[in-house]
């Protein structure tokens, strides 16, 4: 019998990064970061004269960010916890929207907070990759886990059969953002979360829920 499936994201689900990515801005660039926004082309500022960073500026600093800034980011309160208890009955992917020369730096990241699984970075939707790692574990169940809407919608297109389940670790962020039309669920806590997931990976529906 096959195992279940977790598809799961890093930033702001299993690591803290848009707090720190302001604190550095604001150290290294004197750049304002309004990170009660979901989107990130109209959240930074300069100090000098008010003005919105444009958006061509903004994928540049934040690739910076994980170039020299990644020791930064804190583990989510409970995240390591819960995939090390459906580690015990569950495969685990970590699939995560970085360039893939990030790949080993994000494995090694996570594994000094003690989280140690497959990584699989990407760029764009994550539907498509979604899909292939079904295809190649033929899992009993597969949930999946992001903090951004765009990526439910594409999983919900390209691997409809996938539970998705919404998740916002930054308070702030997580306040300002409605949930993900196209997930299943919305929980920003890993405790509840670990309990809604062990009910999918148990065949629990949605409706007995």
């Amino acid at each position: 019998m096959t195992r279940p499936l977790l598809i799961t994201d890093c930033d702001e689900v299993l690591l803290h990064m848009v707090s720190h990515f302001g604190e550095w801005l604001s150290e290294a660039h004197d750049i304002d970061f309004s990170h009660g926004t979901s989107d990130f082309a109209y959240a930074l500022k300069r100090r000098g004269n008010g003005e919105l960073v444009p958006r061509e500026q903004v994928w540049p600093m934040l690739d910076a960010f994980f170039h020299t800034e990644m020791n930064r980011q804190t583990l989510v309160p409970g995240a390591r916890e819960a995939l090390a208890t459906l580690a015990e009955h569950a495969d685990i992917v970590i699939l995560t929207n970085l360039n893939h020369n990030f790949n080993e730096a994000r494995a090694e990241q996570l594994g000094k907070h003690g989280i140690w699984h497959r990584v699989v970075t990407n760029q764009g939707g994550k539907g498509d990759p979604v899909a292939k790692l079904v295809a190649e574990f033929s899992p009993s169940a597969t949930v999946f886990v992001d903090d951004l809407p765009q990526h439910h919608d594409s999983v919900a297109r390209a691997a409809p059969n996938v539970f998705r389940l919404h998740m916002i670790a930054d308070p702030l962020v997580a306040s300002i953002t409605p949930p993900a039309s196209a997930a299943h669920a919305r929980i920003d806590d890993w405790n509840d979360a670990l309990t809604w997931i062990q009910a999918r990976f148990s065949g629990v529906s949605l409706e007995a829920a």
